[in-house]
């Protein structure tokens, strides 16, 4: 069975990151989500709080695959992390061109150093293609209503945390 790596800092997931897993299960019944945990970074949400919204997500959507999602975290090298958890994809969302041409050099970069773990473009839907976890963190903060833009679990979270 094929496995597939989907690494991102999912601070929070939002419905792009969720369009992107759905195309990834039509590929393959199994896909590792990898949060990317950088000690030097401070996130909204600690790993526990964005696996745990990553997992609700998916249920909320496509119960009947989210058993096939798991979550880890990774500090190191992606192709490295997708290697030690036994994957040969790596999977990518592209929202346009920027992403592609960013998207196409880790590529390249990361097939020479892995030959063995091949990259997947997904292209976002297009009612997800102007949204980014940094946009959604930094409406929320100021109040915004991002309900558009992240699943509902993610919504309510985000709720809870901006409190005023």
């Amino acid at each position: 069975m094929i496995t597939a790596f989907y690494p991102g800092s999912f601070d929070p997931m939002t419905n792009g990151h969720l369009d992107i897993l759905v195309q990834a299960l039509a590929l393959t019944p199994r896909v590792i989500v990898a949060i990317g945990v950088h000690p030097g970074k401070t996130p909204l949400f600690s790993f526990e709080e964005r696996a745990d919204l990553i997992r609700r997500s998916i249920a909320d959507v496509l119960p009947e695959k989210a058993d096939g999602v798991s979550v880890v975290s990774f500090g190191n090298l992606v192709v490295d992390a997708a290697r030690e958890h036994g994957a040969s994809l790596l999977i990518r969302g592209l929202r346009d061109g920027t992403d592609l041409d960013y998207e196409m050099q880790m590529a390249g970069m990361n097939r020479r150093m892995a030959p063995d773990v091949q990259t997947v473009f997904l292209p976002a839907e297009p009612a997800s293609r102007p949204i980014t976890a940094t946009l959604v963190r930094q409406i929320a903060a100021m109040g915004g209503d991002v309900s558009g833009f992240v699943p509902a679990t993610v919504f309510r979270a985000l709720k809870a945390r901006f409190v005023s």
